[in-house]
């Protein structure tokens, strides 16, 4: 039996007066921030929150966010992340979904009113009993009656606490999945697969103790900033650099000001970090940068080649879900990396690849849906046993992913079999136009979708940023295409944009473009 929260504790013993949260001009040392979560969980025992209970979180990249997280955790209580992007009505599915009964909300600014939002959503929540309020001024107060603010609700608790164990299989944190079909459901991740998961990327990063500085863009209430970054960085004390909301200008410039050695993207961040670059000192991020990681959707080959032609440095590309804590596989740390590849399975997990009726697809280039089985594996759906049937068997979990594999065991992501296009009878994976489309000049970025089509079922259509200054038409863009790629792959409709859609955590919503 242990505790989550002991990735905190043990680098609050040995490390307490290192940094471990940096906001702007504010540091918070490791003691710092494992006493405030101490109180956190002392304030949640005296309202009678047992080892077991639900507990909601809605906050930014904030210091509130990781202190109310482990503080959850050493209540012995399980945490449920909301997305900060949450209407009311939502925050209300989720609370009633996961039957949280005490719910940690911060206030949120004019343009995202995440307080009122969390309020409404708990409000009409049926069993949520408690409503925390976290102010932007610390000092400030709640503007909903019957609500206690964080400040309030913790300040007079001592500074200490005993984490309460729990076994190691049993839930600690429930993620919901995007819902981008049907309702979303909770993925419930134990104390062990989110611990083995942070050792794991601290052995591929061969992260030493007390020595990286991350700059933490990525949202952490999705499991890409909390695992890899927060859990994993915690883990080995660490400091945090925070950025409540991805800018890539604020980026550099906190690159440069706070020397980060570790920063983690998804490929629009990357995308945006390119062009904020000019007038940078170059040299300097690239001289402290010392790992550069990439997830969450396929990065292009073209930006990887640009970020090492720039920045001296090799982008690492790993795969993962939430419903796999989330790291599957990484580039393998002792063979050279293999742009356009996802790694091989990370230790102490295996992949392969089936078809719709779990058959294993054991040539290599056999296109296939990622299936996985570890120590990542998320203990099912909360309350959906169908659900997890669906996706779980005999230890395996099946991704979505549509992947190929080579001779040498590497991965390669195809496309979300959600997301592949049948032209005419002819299967297109919209990663693979997409690749061949940014390798144009005057192509920043693009995002491939279906469209519906009288006689050919689906037709391909491609939305496309420019480079600025770019004056390419989309029939010349067309054309150019035609001469890349087959006839059933090249996109017959381009549609210029400004900007595409994006989640909270910078994918891209296909589903908004079609």
């Amino acid at each position: 039996m242990y505790n989550l929260s002991i990735l905190l504790e043990d680098s609050a013993r040995k490390y307490p007066a290192r940094d471990a949260l940096v906001l702007g001009d504010m540091r918070l040392s490791y003691a710092q921030v494992n006493g405030a979560a101490n109180q956190v969980a002392n304030y949640l025992v005296s309202i009678g929150i047992e080892p077991g209970d639900k507990v909601a979180l809605t906050c930014p990249n904030l210091p509130y966010f990781p202190i109310v997280y482990y503080g959850i955790l050493k209540a012995g209580a399980v945490v449920v992340p909301l997305n900060v992007l949450n209407k009311g009505r939502e925050n209300t599915y989720y609370l009633d979904d996961s039957g949280a009964k005490a719910y940690f909300c911060f206030q949120g600014t004019p343009d995202l009113p995440m307080g009122d939002e969390g309020f409404a959503g708990f409000q009409a929540a049926a069993g949520c009993e408690t409503f925390v309020y976290i102010p932007a001024d610390p000092a400030g107060d709640s503007p909903y009656d019957d609500t206690a603010t964080l400040a309030v609700a913790t300040g007079q608790q001592p500074p200490t606490f005993e984490a309460v164990l729990r076994p190691e299989t049993e839930t600690a944190v429930i993620l919901y999945t995007s819902g981008t079909t049907g309702q979303a459901k909770g993925a419930e991740l134990s104390h062990s697969n989110l611990m083995m998961n942070a050792v794991t990327c601290n052995r591929l990063f061969n992260a030493q103790p007390a020595t990286d500085t991350h700059l933490l863009t990525l949202p952490l209430f999705h499991s890409f900033g909390s695992t890899v970054q927060m859990n994993a960085g915690f883990a080995m004390a660490s400091t945090l650099v925070l950025l409540p909301r991805f800018d890539a200008q604020a980026a550099v410039d906190l690159m440069q000001k706070e020397d980060v050695t570790f920063f983690a993207g998804v490929p629009t961040m990357w995308w945006g970090l390119l062009g904020a670059l000019e007038g940078a000192d170059v040299d300097k991020i690239a001289g402290n940068m010392r790992i550069a990681v990439s997830g969450g959707a396929s990065l292009p080959v073209e930006i990887i080649k640009e970020v090492q032609a720039r920045l001296g440095v090799q982008i690492l590309e790993g795969y993962g879900l939430s419903e796999t804590s989330p790291v599957a596989t990484f580039s393998d740390p002792d063979r050279e990396p293999r742009p356009g590849s996802i790694g091989v399975p990370i230790w102490g997990v295996e992949c392969k690849l089936i078809d719709a009726d779990w058959n294993t697809i054991e040539g290599s280039d056999e296109i296939g849906e990622i299936a996985i089985r570890g120590h990542n594996i998320m203990n099912g759906y909360l309350n959906r046993p169908e659900a997890t049937a669906e996706v779980m068997r005999d230890g395996w979990f099946r991704s979505g992913d549509l992947a190929r594999r080579d001779e040498d065991g590497f991965y390669y992501i195809v496309d979300r079999s959600k997301d592949m296009i049948i032209r005419g009878g002819f299967n297109v994976y919209p990663r693979e136009v997409e690749e061949v489309l940014i390798s144009h000049p005057d192509v920043s970025l693009a995002a491939v979708v279906g469209v519906p089509h009288d006689s050919h079922g689906e037709e391909i259509k491609a939305f496309v940023i420019r480079n600025e200054g770019a004056t390419i038409t989309e029939d010349e863009l067309v054309a150019w295409a035609k001469e890349q790629m087959a006839a059933y792959k090249y996109p017959r409709l381009v549609a210029f944009v400004d900007s595409l859609p994006m989640t909270a955590t910078g994918k891209i919503l296909k589903r908004e473009l079609v």
